[in-house]
């Protein structure tokens, strides 16, 4: 179902807004296991991510309050998000992506656009997780429309990719690591916003 629903909005987004620019694609990794990392402010940037990547497949860590109600969990699922806590994220919140890359599956989280601490408790799984699964953070900026209104005002789309982020095997200095990731993806975001 993803790949039929990515085609969709792909089509349907066109319509409305145009075509949407995709930069620096030829710097994913190929045939290989990754996390993109994502800027977030709403529902259509999870939406053009996913146009962005495609023909890869997406597996998007949602919040747990989407998956409440059944049809929309059912839906959810079927669209390759899984829930986890993202205001107080634990040991398990590692499990399902760790699954997932080592099944060469593409991981995506969304850590911008919420409060301060949760963003950084995102950040710090997303560097966690590749760290523990040896593969590499593809930063990702999304500009463009936000809302409805704004896509039918065919405002600019764009998605830029960036370099890969090599995150090495945590150690007893696990929060150098972890903070000195954390300020390059950071950094990276703002230069990757510059560059428009």
């Amino acid at each position: 179902m993803y790949t039929f629903a990515t085609r969709i909005l792909q089509l349907l987004f066109s319509s409305m807004n145009g075509h949407m620019n995709v930069v620096n694609k030829d710097k994913l990794p190929q045939n290989e296991p990754f996390i993109v990392v994502c800027t977030h402010k709403s529902w259509i940037d999870v939406v053009c991510l996913g146009i962005a990547l495609y023909p890869t497949p997406i597996h998007f860590m949602a919040k747990k309050e989407l998956f409440n109600k059944i049809f929309i969990k059912k839906l959810l699922k079927k669209l390759n998000a899984f829930p986890v806590d993202r205001s107080n994220p634990g040991p398990s919140v590692l499990k399902i992506p760790l699954q997932l890359l080592k099944k060469k599956q593409v991981v995506g989280i969304f850590p911008s656009g919420t409060r301060n601490s949760e963003e950084k408790a995102l950040k710090n799984g997303a560097i966690h997780i590749a760290s523990r699964a040896s593969v590499p953070i593809i930063p990702a900026v999304y500009i463009g429309p936000h809302t409805i209104k704004d896509l039918l005002g065919r405002k600019r789309r764009t998605i830029i990719l960036g370099d890969a982020i090599h995150v090495p095997k945590m150690t007893k200095d696990k929060e150098v690591v972890t903070e000195a990731t954390n300020e390059v993806i950071s950094k990276v975001f703002e230069e990757l916003k510059s560059n428009i």
